[in-house]
C-alpha cells in the first residue's frame, strides 16, 4: 500500500508562523510537523509516500527530498490551486495503483494507530474512513455508523448527530476518482471530499474505524502546543550537547548536538533542547517545551509549555508561558508573557475576523518571525503578534498586532 499525505495548503489560519514557512514545516517537537507525519507512516509499515505540495513546496523537496534519510521512497505531486480536499485527492490518481492510504497534513496521529488502520482495511477489504471522537463536533465532518459501517457524513452541522468525525485519515480504492470527477463544487467553490464519500457510500460499503490513542487536528496557531505536548510524551532523554556542573536535567530531556545547558538552570521534561542552543545560566525549563536550533533562554528565565524557533532569544529575565514564539525573535529584559486570565477563564483571541474561544485557560502569545521586544514590555494573554514588529520598551501589547507594526 501507498500513503498519500495532503501538505499543499498556504496554512493562511496558521498566521503569523506561516508567514514565511509553510505549514509542514513548522517546528514541533523538535521535528518539522511534517516529519512526524512521515514517521507514523514508516511505523504503519507503508513505505512509499507522495507528497502533494503547494505553497513554497520547493522548500519541502529540500526538506525531505527522495526519502533516504527517513527510510522512505518519496515522490510529489503539485496542487497549483487550492480547490478542496476532493480535488487534492483527485491530483494523485496517477500515483497510486492500487488502495491507498490518505492522510491530511495538519493531524496528529501515532504509526499504532495507522497501522491498526491499515491492518482493519485487510479484514474488511474495502474503503475505510478513521474515526475520532472530540467533545465539540461542529468544526468537522460529522459521521454516523450502524454495525461498523458509516451510514451518514455531514459538514460541519450546527446540530451534530454523534461525536465521531472524519479524522482525515482515509484508506480509499481507486474508484474514488471517477466520483471526485463527479463532485460539483460547493457554495464555497471547493471540491468537498465530503460530497464525494457520500456518493461512495451510496456505491459500496465504507467502513469506520475509530483510532485508538490521542488525535489532535492542527488547524490554529495555538493548536501546535497541543500537538508538541503530545509528540513529547514518547520523548526519550539523551545528552550529545554539553550539560555543566551544577544543572539539573529532571525527566526525559534531550539535548541536541551543541547545545549548551549552563551552571544552575533546571530542565525538566519531556524538554528538547535544540541543536547549538543555549540554556542559562540559572534558569528554569518546565516540561512540554521545544527550545529551536540556536535559540537562547538566558539568567533569571522561565519558559513553560511552549515553542521557541531557531535562533530566537529571551536572555535575561524573561517569562514565557504556553507560548509560540517563530524564528529570530528578541525579547528584551524584563520582558513578561502573561498566560492566565484574571478571573482564569479560557483564553478568547481574535481570529479571523471573530472572537474565538481556544479551549485553553492558558495561552500566552503567538509571536510571528523576526519580532523585537524592548526591554520590561508586557504582552497580555492571547495576544498574537505578527511577523517583523517592534515592541517598544515598557510598551503594554495586547489583542491582534498587524505584521510590521511599531509599538511604542
Amino acid at each position: 500500500m501507498k500513503a498519500v499525505i495532503l501538505a499543499a495548503g498556504e496554512g493562511t489560519r496558521m498566521r503569523p508562523l506561516t508567514a514565511n514557512l509553510p505549514k509542514p514545516l513548522l517546528p514541533v517537537a523538535g521535528k518539522p510537523f511534517l516529519l512526524h507525519t512521515l514517521e507514523a507512516v514508516r511505523q504503519a509499515g507503508v513505505r512509499e509516500v507522495t507528497l502533494l505540495v503547494g505553497w513554497q513546496g520547493h522548500r519541502i523537496r529540500e526538506r525531505f527530498g527522495r526519502g533516504d534519510a527517513f527510510g522512505l521512497t518519496i515522490d510529489y505531486a503539485e496542487q497549483t490551486e487550492r480547490l478542496g480536499t476532493a480535488h487534492a485527492i483527485g491530483q494523485l490518481r496517477h500515483h497510486v495503483d492500487g488502495a491507498f492510504l490518505s492522510i491530511n497534513g495538519d493531524v496528529v496521529v501515532s504509526g499504532e494507530a495507522l497501522k491498526d488502520l491499515v491492518a482493519h482495511h485487510g479484514k474488511v477489504g474495502g474503503p475505510v474512513m478513521a474515526l475520532a471522537e472530540v467533545a465539540d463536533p461542529r468544526p468537522f465532518g460529522v459521521v454516523e455508523t450502524d454495525d461498523g459501517r458509516v451510514t451518514g457524513l455531514e459538514e460541519k452541522p450546527r446540530t451534530p448527530k454523534s461525536k465521531l468525525i472524519n479524522a482525515g485519515i482515509c484508506i480509499f480504492d481507486t474508484d474514488i476518482f471517477p466520483l471526485i470527477d463527479a463532485t460539483p463544487k460547493s457554495p464555497r467553490g471547493e471540491y468537498e471530499i465530503t460530497d464525494t464519500i457520500r456518493a461512495l457510500i451510496a456505491k459500496r460499503d465504507v467502513h469506520g474505524f475509530r483510532l485508538p490513542g490521542e488525535w489532535l487536528d492542527v488547524g490554529r496557531p495555538w493548536d501546535l502546543l497541543r500537538a508538541n505536548a503530545a509528540l513529547l510524551k514518547p520523548l526519550k532523554g539523551a545528552v550529545h550537547g554539553t550539560v555543566d556542573g551544577g544543572a539539573s536535567l529532571v525527566g526525559e530531556v534531550l539535548v541536541e548536538e551543541g547545545a549548551h545547558v549552563r551552571p544552575g538552570s533546571l530542565v525538566e521534561g519531556p524538554t528538547i533542547i535544540g541543536a547549538g542552543a543555549e540554556v542559562g545560566p540559572n534558569c528554569y525549563i518546565r516540561p512540554s517545551t521545544s527550545i529551536g536550533p540556536r535559540a537562547k533562554v538566558g539568567n533569571a528565565c522561565e519558559v513553560k509549555n511552549s515553542i521557541l524557533m531557531a535562533e530566537t532569544h529571551a536572555s535575561h529575565e524573561n517569562y514565557v508561558g504556553d507560548s509560540v514564539l517563530g524564528e529570530r525573535c528578541n525579547l528584551g529584559a524584563g520582558t513578561k508573557v502573561a498566560n492566565l486570565r484574571l478571573d482564569e477563564a479560557n483564553v478568547r483571541v481574535m481570529f479571523r475576523g471573530a472572537e474565538v474561544d481556544t479551549g485553553l485557560r492558558k495561552l500566552g502569545v503567538i509571536m510571528g518571525d523576526d519580532v523585537k521586544v524592548g526591554i520590561n514590555a508586557s504582552i497580555d494573554a492571547g495576544t498574537i503578534i505578527g511577523e517583523g514588529t517592534f515592541i517598544g520598551p515598557g510598551a503594554s501589547v495586547r489583542g491582534n498586532v498587524a505584521p510590521r507594526s511599531r509599538v511604542f
